[in-house]
């Protein structure tokens, strides 16, 4: 049995971080939830988004071509629920009202934060060619049928796009005892406000 190429999980890592840390609608919506409700809420909501990152990453290292075509081919539809999910996270946030504290750890609404972030990332079905460009210019195409090679490279993908959620939401983390509630309420309206205009630009550039 052939071993572990941990290269392959090392080009992994790089790829995974590399897609996730451009700040996006998600990097926003990660350091306006830390601000408000503690580090594991924002980790939770960047975790969803590296758990769609390790999916587009299986689709793209497997080959699997049938999904991938089904999803340009419905990415209209797909980025329209995205575009107006965003829209109504950033009207949400704008009008949110700052807690005293942070919220408990609740499993419900960390699952919560999960699983919206994950749908968002989910709705750009384009993810999949930034994979697919980045695979290719990494020489990573032919490892398309090679099922423990995918394996690997995925789990690098997912550790890389994860590691840099821990890094976004401890960093911020630390900064929270310093910010005030009048300041949170301006981090609600900033953040509210970029991520609606996230929203409508992604409306706008479908229609």
């Amino acid at each position: 049995m052939a071993g572990i190429d941990f290269s392959l999980l090392l080009r992994g890592l790089l790829i995974g971080f590399s897609i996730a840390a451009p700040v996006g609608p998600i990097g926003v919506l990660c350091i306006r939830r830390t601000l408000a409700e503690g580090q594991l809420a924002g980790l939770a909501t960047g975790l969803g988004a590296a758990t769609a990152d390790a999916l587009y990453g299986c689709i793209a290292a497997f080959g699997l071509t049938f999904i991938s075509s089904f999803l340009i081919r419905q990415q209209f539809l797909l980025g329209f629920v995205g575009g107006l999910f965003l829209c109504y996270l950033g009207v949400r946030t704008f009008l949110a009202v700052p807690a005293e504290q942070a919220a408990a750890a609740g499993g419900k609404n960390l699952l919560g934060m999960y699983a919206s972030t994950f749908f968002l990332t989910l709705t750009n079905p384009l993810t999949i060619l930034s994979f697919a460009a980045i695979y290719a210019g990494l020489g990573l195409a032919s490892q398309a049928g090679d099922y423990l090679s995918a394996a690997v490279l995925v789990l690098g993908v997912f550790l890389g796009s994860a590691s840099w959620w821990l890094f976004l939401s401890g960093g911020v983390s630390l900064l929270r005892r310093r910010i005030t509630s009048g300041a949170l309420r301006w981090v609600n309206r900033i953040s509210g406000a970029i991520i609606l205009l996230f929203g409508l630009a992604v409306l706008v550039q479908l229609l």
